[in-house]
């Protein structure tokens, strides 16, 4: 049974990313992925200023009259969401975790594909496959992928994204588009290679989620720690400088390793965190990818 509490919850973000896909990104949505190329529609009669290579001979020959040949741009495209439920998305210091901020991410992605009749699946990883639903199209489906995303509750704890970017490559056979939402708190050497070789086949783009106390963990003495996929506790003295200098530099290694894997696999990367609004990120995305396919 689904509680009172999230089907609210679900209410919300609909109605939230239904207005900002409606106000903004439809349109920015249907700009920048393009559909498959262009089929054979009809034939209709040679007009002033029609391109003379259009015109269908054949036709024109049987007909005694011109007529040209009509195409419409093949639209149908397959949007896959790859969303990590390892157990550092349940995280957040600020406003919400980041796998709240990873479902109304999705949404706004979801209603923005199935507004241009695309479909959307979803496919939820931790160490291990947790949920597959196959792509398909309609509010009603969206909805259903907002309420696993929110109430799903996965076996394991830990990350494999190789494993999750290579399941996909065996699931989708022609060329789709992939989101793949995760915090990225993984070695880079695990999956820079499946990654490149996603994008050679799809169009993958990276969705990294972050939290501002992971990057900046103040002075408070005394802390526990605790590994959220291992469930190991350490107690660590924030106050130390050779903690804090040891901590940065793990964090700058792991940030260098992400920027370089998504560079060398020409990934496109949004950067969220579970402080700020994300409508920015997203924005900029669009129209930067917008940019790119003009020039």
């Amino acid at each position: 049974m689904i509680s009172t509490d999230l089907i609210k919850k679900i209410r919300r973000i609909e109605i939230r990313t239904r207005r900002l896909v409606n106000d903004s990104y439809a349109g920015e949505y249907h700009s920048v992925f393009k559909g498959r190329g262009m089929e054979f529609d009809e034939v209709r009669p040679y007009q002033i200023g029609d391109e003379i290579r259009s015109i269908d001979w054949n036709v024109t020959a049987r007909t005694g009259q011109p007529y040209v040949k009509r195409y419409v741009e093949e639209r149908e495209l397959t949007v896959m969401l790859v969303v990590d439920a390892s157990a550092s998305e349940n995280f957040g210091s600020v406003n919400r975790f980041k796998r709240e901020l990873a479902a109304e991410l999705t949404a706004v992605l979801s209603f923005a594909a199935t507004t241009n009749n695309d479909k959307v699946g979803l496919l939820i990883f931790t160490d291990q496959i947790e949920l597959f639903i196959p792509p398909r199209k309609g509010r009603r489906h969206v909805l259903r992928l907002i309420r696993e995303l929110l109430a799903f509750e996965p076996q394991n704890r830990g990350t494999d994204i190789r494993m999750a970017l290579e399941k996909v490559n065996q699931i989708l056979k022609r060329r789709s588009i992939i989101f793949l939402v995760s915090d990225f708190l993984a070695e880079p050497e695990n999956y820079r290679q499946a990654m490149a070789i996603t994008n050679r086949r799809h169009d993958l783009i990276a969705v990294d989620l972050n939290d501002p106390l992971e990057k900046n963990i103040k002075d408070v003495g005394l802390m526990a720690l605790e590994d959220p996929e291992t469930g190991q506790i350490a107690w660590v003295d924030t106050s130390s400088r050779a903690w804090q200098k040891a901590y940065q530099g793990r964090l700058e290694r792991l940030e260098t390793g992400k920027t370089q894997a998504f560079r060398q696999a020409s990934v496109d990367r949004i950067d969220i965190s579970t402080d700020e609004d994300y409508t920015a990120p997203l924005t900029t995305f669009f129209r930067d990818r917008a940019k790119r396919i003009r020039h």
